[in-house]
C-alpha cells in the first residue's frame, strides 16, 4: 500500500512510520516540523533502511496538498497532524480548533476528490473527560474537559457524518490514551522542541540533567496516592496499533465509521511512573507538587478488549520498559544528528 502520513515526523507519526516500513509499506510523510525535526527522516532510514517520502507543508495548505494527492496516488491515510497539549488549547483555543479541525476537512475533502478509501484518525481519550466507567470502553459518552478533547470529539462526528454521506470512504478513530517509551534503537523518540509539556519527556530531561525538577500538577486526586492516574501505554505498541487499525479497513471496506481504544487497560499514578523511572534509570527524579492544571481529572485507563477483538491487536510492554526505552533514548538522542 502507499499510505500518507499527516504529522509522520512526529512522536507518534515517527514510530509508526518505521513500522510501516519494516513491513514492506510505501510511505508519504507530510509535515511542517512545527514540532518535530528533519532529521527524524534520516533516522528513520537508519533503522529501516528505506526512506520515507517527505513533503514539508501544512496539510491545511489546499493546494499543496492537491499537489501531494496527485502525485502519489495513496491507498489510505493515517492522520496525526495536530496539536495536542491540554494546556495550551485552554490558553489558546482558537489556534487549536483552526489547526485540529481544518487539517481533517482538508484531507477528507482530498481523499473524496482522489477515492482514497480510508483514513486511520488520531483520536484521543480526553474525548472521554471526567467519567465514572472506568475502565473506560467506547460506548463511554463524550464528556469532554478542555478544548484539545473537544477537537477531537467533532473531528469524530465530522468523519461520522462524511463515511455516511461517502460511503465509499471508512473512517477508524484510535483513542489514544498516554504514549510513552522509544524505538529501542534510540534513534527516535519524544523530542519537544521546547521546555516539555508532556511527563515522561520532562522526566528524562531532569534525569539527565537538561532540568532541575519535575512540577506534579495536584496530589489531592481520589487515587491511592493523591496523583492522576493514566494509562501509559508504549509508543511502539500504538504504532503497531495503526497497522492493525489499517489492515481491518482494507479487509471491511463498507466499515463505515469505527472508534477504538489503544490502551493497556492498566492504570499508573504520576508518583508510579516517576518512581519506576528512578529505579530504571539509578536516579532521583526531583519533584515539586504544583497546582492542577485546568482541563485534567484525575483517573483514566481503557477498556482495550474492542482492539484485540477487532483487530487481533494488544499491548505487549509493560512500564519498565516503557521507561527502559526512555531513558535510553534520551541518552542517545542527541549523537544521531
Amino acid at each position: 500500500m502507499n499510505i500518507l502520513v499527516a504529522g509522520g515526523a512526529g512522536y507518534i507519526g515517527s514510530h509508526t512510520v518505521v513500522e510501516l516500513l519494516s513491513r514492506g509499506e510505501q510511505v508519504v510523510i507530510v509535515d511542517n516540523l512545527s514540532n518535530s525535526r528533519e532529521h527524524v527522516i534520516d533516522r528513520i532510514e537508519r533503522i529501516t533502511g528505506k526512506r520515507p517520502g517527505f513533503v514539508k507543508a501544512d496539510v491545511r495548505d489546499t493546494g499543496k496538498m492537491n499537489e501531494v494527492f496527485a502525485q502519489y496516488k495513496f491507498d489510505a491515510v493515517i492522520h496525526l497532524a495536530g496539536l495536542k497539549v491540554v494546556g495550551e488549547s485552554v490558553e489558546k483555543p482558537i489556534v487549536y480548533y483552526r489547526n485540529n479541525l481544518e487539517s481533517t476537512w482538508v484531507l477528507v475533502d482530498l481523499m473524496s476528490k482522489y477515492k482514497v478509501p480510508s483514513i486511520i484518525f488520531s483520536s484521543s481519550a480526553t474525548v472521554y473527560g471526567e467519567t465514572d466507567q472506568v475502565p473506560i470502553n467506547e460506548n463511554a459518552e463524550y464528556h469532554c474537559t478542555n478544548p484539545y478533547g473537544n477537537t477531537k470529539m467533532i473531528n469524530e462526528i465530522f468523519l461520522k457524518d462524511v463515511v455516511t454521506a461517502c460511503p465509499d470512504i471508512s473512517a477508524i478513530c484510535l483513542r489514544y490514551f498516554n504514549p510513552i517509551g522509544a524505538h529501542e534503537s534510540g534513534q527516535i523518540g519524544e523530542d519537544p522542541l521546547d521546555i516539555p509539556n508532556n511527563l515522561m519527556p520532562y522526566i528524562t530531561q531532569v534525569a539527565i540533567g537538561k532540568l532541575e525538577r519535575l512540577s506534579i500538577f495536584g496530589d489531592d486526586y481520589p487515587t491511592h496516592d493523591g496523583t492522576g492516574v493514566r494509562d501509559y501505554i508504549h509508543v511502539v505498541d500504538l504504532a503497531k496499533g495503526h497497522l492493525a487499525a489499517l489492515d481491518y479497513a482494507e479487509q471491511n471496506p463498507d466499515l463505515g465509521f469505527l472508534a477504538v481504544n489503544l490502551g493497556t487497560g492498566k492504570g499508573y499514578s504520576v508518583l508510579d511512573l516517576v518512581h519506576t523511572f528512578s529505579e530504571v534509570c539509578g536516579k532521583s527524579i526531583p519533584y515539586q507538587i504544583t497546582a492542577r492544571r485546568p482541563g485534567d481529572v484525575a483517573t483514566s485507563y481503557a477498556d482495550p478488549s474492542k482492539a484485540k477483538e477487532l483487530f487481533g491487536w494488544e499491548a505487549e510492554f509493560d512500564l519498565k520498559r516503557m521507561c527502559e526505552d526512555s531513558w535510553r533514548w534520551q541518552k542517545c538522542c542527541d549523537k544521531f544528528i
